[in-house]
């Protein structure tokens, strides 16, 4: 019985005001508090509460037949309780159905993995105790940020007690392999690996408005079987994409919502599929082999690989410069200054230094708020300044 696997991520980062050289070690109030209200209460308003509510319909349509997992980041949380506490509390209703699993991630959406192993145990211990305080679930699935994957991280994710974990279903990694199966990451023990099929997730959350698209207009019946040719060739069909792709990435006008109203259905026609979550994916089906990948993976860009985050100088010294201050930071007790070193280790500050152009670099530049990456680099460094003075002025040095 071939299932579907609908995996969400949710993530609002905190965006930084303009800051200016001439701020440095006279103004600590870093973010744009203004900009980050409106664009949650935006996204609220076209993607989080009508979204919601129709998975919530189709919950309860389908008797609990469709289900799906959701990852959520600590600054989504910290600003839904912020400006738009309705939405958590929606979120809070579908976890109350049963049929909806939430994962584990780093706390602040961070790369903390790569640079720092305390830090990155510290920031996913926190958002296991958010999940379980927040949705009374202790996750068993782990999500690192942007899906950056790779053998080591699977053995760190392991060693804090997790199943399974996610990554991206990356073809020089697969070679001749499907993502359609449950996976062992090499170097585990018991740990599963399910891995995104990128080309029908990115149908969804990239092509579905593309009027170039051979596949334009996408139609619920048309993707069902898509779905469904895979049976015989897969266990599990892993759509993972961002969750703002609903009204926000594909405006309501597209008919994306339609789309997702119509899509359950369809593809329970064929009595021999049904939807999982990421855990009871795991649970059910063998792991047909060993994935071993000993570089780091990612869900970004053509690359797949770090490269929207550590490609060019910029982006290099910003996280030199960041990580220089964690031996400070891990030993200061102050709830302030604890929560500006966790809000800036988010990796939008360092995707907005992407320099990429063509295709890559127009979706770097829809996400980011400032004009060019320098601009985001000149910015984050000032910003970081004031924040290692503060720092040191705690230590007393």
């Amino acid at each position: 019985m071939p299932s579907v696997c609908f995996y969400f991520q949710v993530h609002q980062p905190y965006r930084l005001r303009q800051y200016r050289f001439f701020d440095i070690g006279v103004d600590n109030d870093y973010e744009d508090v203004e900009k980050n209200r409106s664009t949650m209460r935006k996204v609220a308003e076209k993607c989080y509460l009508p979204m919601n509510a129709l998975l919530l319909e189709l919950i309860e349509r389908h008797q609990g037949h469709f289900r799906l997992s959701f990852s959520m980041t600590g600054s989504f949380i910290d600003q839904c309780v912020e400006y738009a506490p309705e939405v958590l509390e929606s979120f809070k209703a579908l976890a109350k159905t049963g049929c909806v699993e939430f994962l584990d991630e780093t706390d602040n959406h961070s790369l903390a993995a790569i640079f720092n192993e305390d830090e990155f145990r510290a920031q996913v211990g926190a958002h296991r105790t958010r999940m379980e305080e927040l949705f009374g679930q202790k996750p068993r699935a782990f999500r690192n940020t942007e899906l950056v994957y790779s053998n080591s991280i699977a053995r760190m994710a392991e060693d804090m007690g997790y199943d399974v974990i996610l990554a991206e279903g990356v073809d020089n990694v697969l070679d001749w392999r499907t993502p359609d199966f449950v996976y062992h990451p090499e170097g585990c023990g018991n740990i599963r690996l399910m891995l995104k099929n990128y080309k029908l997730s990115d149908d969804i959350a990239f092509r579905f408005s593309d009027h170039s698209w051979e596949g334009y207009p996408l139609m619920a019946e048309t993707f069902a079987q898509w779905l469904h040719n895979v049976k015989g060739n897969g266990d599990v069909i892993n759509l993972f994409m961002d969750y703002e792709t609903f009204g926000e990435h594909q405006w309501a006008d597209t008919g994306i919502f339609d789309f997702m109203r119509a899509l359950p259905g369809k593809v329970l026609e064929d009595p021999e599929f049904d939807f999982l979550t990421v855990s009871e994916a795991a649970d059910r089906y063998p792991a047909r082999g060993w994935i071993d990948v000993p570089y780091y993976t990612s869900w970004a860009d053509a690359e797949r690989d770090l490269s929207a985050w550590i490609s060019n100088d910029m982006q290099k010294d910003a996280f030199r410069a960041l990580y220089e201050c964690q031996i400070l930071a891990s030993q200061i007790d102050d709830p302030e200054l604890r929560e500006d070193w966790q809000r800036l280790q988010c990796s939008d500050h360092f995707y907005y230094m992407c320099s990429k152009s063509a295709g890559d670099g127009d979706v770097h530049k829809y996400f980011s708020p400032y004009k060019t990456p320098a601009d985001a680099y000149v910015n984050f460094m000032n910003v970081l300044a004031d924040f290692r003075l503060r720092l040191l002025a705690k230590a007393g040095q």
